[in-house]
């Protein structure tokens, strides 16, 4: 019986220390791994930073203007010709700019505020008041808000469609844009992704036993 539990422990023991070993070699052989994904990553760097500057890239789309309690837009027509267009609109409370997806570019379609159903409000464009949302080129729509203090604010657009709304200087340069395009960054994530996915055991023995030679 005394010589079964010494074979026993004997055994637990082994085991223990074959993890402790595992985990050792586990633990260097995945900074290699990282590396070497990092390093084959980096064959496709020039395209992946140009893709993440088009994704990341913030571009001035409307310029609200606030001026004695009243609202203003500043936007640029597909025709580059800007406009001042004002509002009925209360900015003390929230003031809604209202986008569609459309052709792969962002229009602006209409602004209201928080008391006044989307179906009411100032629109922009009179081509995007009724939008057909069975046809393909049309994607979805996108709002930001807020409310608004006296002075400039500025909405600007990222290349993925992501909508911002800040405050900027009275005396600042804005060069507004026209319908800028927005694209699927879906393939930056998914290199990105696979490239730092977790590493495995197979990975950690082809390393010990150098099956990948």
């Amino acid at each position: 019986m005394l010589k079964w539990i010494e074979m026993a422990i004997g055994t637990v023991l082994l085991c223990v220390i074959a993890w402790v070993g595992y985990r050792l070699a586990f633990s260097k052989v995945e900074l290699d791994v990282y590396r070497d994904r990092l390093a084959g990553l980096s064959s496709e760097y020039e395209s992946l930073l140009s893709m993440y500057n088009q994704a990341v890239r913030k571009t001035a789309v409307t310029e609200l203007i606030v001026k004695d309690g009243r609202v203003s837009l500043a936007i640029r027509t597909i025709d580059g010709v800007d406009r001042v267009i004002d509002t009925p609109f209360d900015p003390s409370l929230e003031i809604y700019c209202d986008y569609v997806l459309l052709n792969g570019r962002l229009w602006i379609r209409r602004v209201y505020d928080s008391h006044t159903p989307p179906n009411k409000g100032l629109v922009i464009d009179d081509t995007l008041e009724h939008v057909d949302w069975n046809d393909p080129a049309a994607r979805y729509g996108n709002a930001v808000y807020r409310s608004l203090g006296e002075g400039r604010w500025i909405v600007t657009v990222t290349g993925d469609g992501s909508l911002g709304l800040v405050k900027t200087d009275a005396k600042a340069d804005v060069v507004l844009s026209g319908p800028p395009p927005v694209r699927d960054y879906d393939q930056l994530d998914k290199q990105i992704n696979e490239a730092m996915a977790d590493v495995t055991c197979g990975d950690v023995l082809k390393r010990i036993f150098k099956l990948d030679n």
